[in-house]
């Protein structure tokens, strides 16, 4: 039962004009992130505009509670979820609208809880795009969420991060007060007090507006997937094709992680997937004949191209001009010849860019297994070594990790000028939580078996996700999401962990924004 500071809390909340939401299963719901459950909730506030959010902040601030926010709820690191109960979340999911597209300064500005696709589809019609375009989960994922977590895909092995692509943020303090950040056209003017906001966490304010740079969407893409037989080949020739500058994007998967793919749904008889795929090539020039081949090309190839494949790389070009793409793929095959790879169908990259924004459902294993991603970014002359330090951990469990279901697969993808993402992906045999059960479709979940669960197997599964984050932090790997996982202070110089505490409690002087976010 609530108590009496309780019910005036969530009727102040309320006098705010935003929706306060106090039932049960909701704050059960909201308690949770795709990894674990955090601590108990007093109540989750979802504003409509900008004005109530700083008085919602303000309010819970004055009474002593700790605020978060949580944009599409797709945090596998505790980016919103609370280690001490009576915690206000804020639900951003309604502060969605596109609050001005600027075809001539080329910059777009829109609520922090717009999603990725959201924007995409909207700059469509224009021929318009952000540089980085969104994270494979940007279907439920928010914009304002990818500024505070700083995430990658789509664009990223040209145009780096979701931070690179901002230009401005309104936030809002611990004290309410909105403050806009630098220039609406330009970034930076001066320090960097945009950037400064950019990989937070919400550990310093919350996001309300970001405001984007614009390019024009390209003209035409080319693709090509290639095999390796050895990690060292594959990691040197992604290395190669990032440090070229000729690929949009560019990723991989590694033998454990093919053969999950290979036991999912067969890419021919997903017909929504397969229809996106003939319809982006029909309206790239082809016309519907080029599109007619190129899906039975994909029904003909299924997936048994990778059937025998040990590890896979699959590059994305594009250009104004068929040529200048295609130009990039074959330097890409070049660069894959030294190396020792061969190209197979390029059905994975088709299918993927045809549809960017897809269905969630990967969250869970082919036999309903639960998901734990886990990364590191690293230069490319570091990366041979961490990875052979990840096989050798892995190694190290192997007999314990058999007897109790628990498989991995790693997925590796390149970050224009910065390096290499390797992020092992652990799947292990357990319950899923409400906020997997809401996200995957039903007519997947049907099809899946419900695990019981399993409090073995999630014990190891956090010693070995605590395992390789530290293996990461010796090898200096950085990180997105840093949520409450990764050990960010730590491996900052002294004088700038000072500051970055000095910043905090200008900021939040009462240590409630988002308490334990960047480990502060």
């Amino acid at each position: 039962m609530a108590t009496l500071a309780e019910l005036s809390l969530i009727s102040t909340l309320r006098d705010t004009g935003a929706e306060v939401l106090d039932d049960p299963g909701s704050l059960d719901f909201y308690a949770h992130d795709i990894y674990s459950r955090g601590a108990d909730l007093a109540a989750i506030v979802r504003p409509a505009n900008t004005g109530q959010l700083a008085a919602a902040v303000k309010v819970a601030i004055e009474a002593g509670r700790p605020v978060a926010p949580r944009g599409g709820g797709m945090s596998y690191t505790g980016g919103y979820t609370q280690q001490q109960p009576g915690a206000v979340l804020f639900d951003l999911a309604a502060l969605d609208r596109i609050l001005d597209i600027n075809e001539t300064d080329m910059t777009v500005k829109v609520e922090a809880g717009c999603t990725w696709a959201k924007l995409y589809e909207a700059l469509q019609p224009m021929g318009l795009r952000t540089p980085m375009w969104g994270t494979l989960s940007g279907l439920k994922a928010s914009i304002g969420g990818g500024m505070s977590q700083n995430g990658i895909f789509w664009g990223s092995s040209r145009h780096g991060s979701a931070a690179l692509s901002c230009v401005a943020l309104e936030v809002v303090l611990a004290d309410g007060t909105v403050m806009r950040t630098g220039s609406e056209f330009s970034r930076p003017y001066g320090p960097d007090l945009t950037g400064l906001f950019c990989g937070d966490t919400g550990a310093l304010g919350i996001k309300a507006t970001v405001t984007l740079r614009l390019v024009r969407e390209a003209a035409h893409n080319a693709y090509a997937s290639f095999v390796f037989d050895d990690h060292a080949s594959w990691l040197a020739a992604s290395s190669e094709i990032e440090r070229s500058d000729i690929a949009t994007e560019c990723f991989g998967f590694d033998p454990n992680l093919n053969a999950l793919r290979m036991k999912r749904d067969s890419l021919s008889s997903d017909a929504r997937q397969l229809v996106g795929m003939m319809k982006k090539e029909a309206g790239s020039g082809g016309g519907v004949l080029k599109a007619l081949k190129e899906g039975a090309k994909v029904v003909a190839a299924g997936r048994d191209f990778l059937k025998d494949a040990r590890f896979s790389l699959h590059v994305l070009a594009e250009g104004r001009i068929a040529a200048a793409a295609e130009a990039d793929i074959e330097a890409a095959r070049a660069i894959v010849h030294r190396h020792g790879g061969r190209e197979v169908e390029n059905s994975i990259p088709k299918i993927v860019r045809a549809n960017p924004f897809g269905p969630l459902n990967s969250m869970l294993g082919p036999d309903g297994e639960r998901w734990a991603p886990i990364h590191g970014l690293l230069p490319h002359g570091k990366a041979q070594d961490c990875y052979n330090a990840i096989n050798a951990l892995f190694d190290r469990h192997r007999d314990e990790m058999e007897r109790l279901g628990i498989h991995i697969g790693t997925l590796v993808a390149n970050v224009g000028g910065q390096g290499v993402i390797i992020e092992p992906c652990i799947y292990w045999p357990d319950a899923s939580n409400p906020l997997i059960r809401d996200t995957v479709e039903d007519s997947h979940l049907k099809r899946l078996p419900k695990l019981a669960a399993n409090a073995e197997s999630w014990a190891l599964t956090q010693k070995l996700k605590r395992a390789l984050v530290d293996l990461f932090f010796e090898h200096k790997a950085v990180h997105f999401q840093i949520g409450r996982t990764y050990r960010y202070r730590e491996s900052l110089d002294p004088a700038a962990n000072a500051l970055l505490q000095l910043l905090k409690r200008q900021l939040d002087p009462k240590g409630l924004m988002n308490p334990g976010s960047l480990g502060l």
